[in-house]
């Protein structure tokens, strides 16, 4: 919450009141995303990374085409898990060299799309190695590939695990001197290896030992290459708080690390670029989504907040995304953040579903209809990752300020 000017009785966002903001939206609900919020974030981990590593965005965090388009001049490249995120990528003027692209599903047609347009496959199956040897073949000009790893560790701490055991994604870590040989065999232009053992981490300690082990594991595993390794994804998976009580991540012990493991692959691999994909984390609390109070009901003594957004617009501030307990995001009446009078209210939106809530017995500012309800820390996974069709409601708005 205080990454928004809160000081005034109005939640200012890119320096304009909300209700100004909603007006030249001109309509509810809608997310917003502050640039200044995101440059400044993008300049804070600039800060701790050593020099010489490069900073990737993954669109998958939040792909509205002009944020991506606003963040392809402040990093040095864009990791895209889709076509349709390469063609946002693309359409950003990202430099296809600068471009990674991963996915545990890619189809034969993306595959070729990507050979087409030049960019790095962060290969995860034999059938893609295979795929890509006869796209590259068809088309006339090499495929560059990484090989993902599925690491034979498990990151514990992490939020989400995306390795270790069995998993979907990339390749299990004794497979890859196989792929290796296979790779070679083919012709296929190997560039290096991309690991991300888990996302939504909150400590740094936690991130230190996922960058620790995962070069460990790209140094042994660079022993069967079959080309000088030359890039090195080590994914990226910083948290942001998202309710009352969460840490905000520690930094310091993320720098360390990335300075000790950029010496060390240094010395082993001295051809090797170090790269970081951060996504939530530049972009998460640069966003808002707004929703407006359509009704406000008593029932049994408990107050709802009926409004005109919900669980099919922000699902994962419904507690549907994943998690395994519902607990509130941060939740304000964004147009009467200085009231005296509070109250218990629960936020609810329009849908016939008692999983449409959005704020579960929260204490908020008294509100009527009419007023601005805000959930903040939403610029990241929001919209396109909530089914917006569901009960055929109009779709929310997206606008960057």
């Amino acid at each position: 919450m205080d990454q928004f000017d809160t000081t005034h009785d109005e939640l200012r966002v890119g320096g304009l009141p909300l209700s100004l903001l909603a007006e030249r939206v001109g309509q509810t609900p809608f997310y917003a995303y502050d640039r200044s919020l995101i440059a400044a974030r993008v300049a804070g981990v600039r800060q701790v990374l050593p020099q010489g590593v490069l900073l990737h965005y993954a669109i998958k965090a939040n792909p509205m085409p002009a944020l991506v388009g606003f963040m392809r001049p402040l990093v040095d490249g864009m990791d895209v898990a889709s076509a349709g995120e390469l063609k946002l990528a693309l359409d950003a003027g990202a430099d296809p060299q600068t471009i990674g692209f991963a996915g545990p599903g890619k189809r034969d047609a993306e595959l070729r799309q990507a050979v087409a347009a030049g960019v790095l496959l962060h290969v995860e199956s034999a059938r893609e190695l295979e795929a890509l040897a006869a796209s590259a073949q068809a088309l006339g000009r090499p495929a560059r590939v990484a090989l993902r790893i599925n690491p034979d560790f498990e990151l514990r701490g992490a939020g989400m695990h995306m390795g270790g055991g069995p998993k979907p994604f990339g390749i299990d870590a004794e497979q890859v001197p196989a792929m290796l040989r296979a790779m070679a065999r083919d012709g296929l232009a190997f560039e290096g290896f991309h690991i991300y053992p888990g996302s939504q981490n909150l400590r740094g300690n936690v991130i230190a030992e996922s960058l620790h082990r995962s070069v460990e594991l790209v140094q042994r595993l660079a022993h069967d290459a079959p080309a000088p390794v030359r890039y090195v994804n080590l994914g990226g998976g910083w948290g942001i708080p998202y309710v009352a009580g969460e840490r905000r991540l520690e930094l310091p012990p993320v720098a360390d690390a990335l300075a000790q493991v950029q010496a060390a692959l240094g010395r082993a691999l001295p051809e090797a670029q170090m790269v970081l994909e951060l996504g939530r984390y530049l972009v998460g609390e640069a966003g808002i989504y707004v929703a407006r109070v359509i009704d406000r009901k008593v029932s049994r003594g408990q107050v709802f907040l009926v409004t005109d957004g919900g669980m099919h617009q922000h699902l994962a501030a419904s507690g549907n995304f994943g998690q395994v307990i519902r607990r509130n995001y941060p939740v304000v009446i964004g147009n009467r953040l200085q009231a005296a009078e509070r109250e218990s209210a629960t936020v609810v939106g329009p849908l016939c579903t008692p999983l449409d809530v959005l704020a579960e017995r929260m204490e908020l500012a008294v509100a009527q209809p009419g007023d601005l309800v805000v959930v903040l820390q939403s610029g990241a996974y929001g919209a396109t990752a909530s089914p917006q069709a569901f009960l055929g409601h109009p779709p929310c708005a997206e606008v960057l300020v």
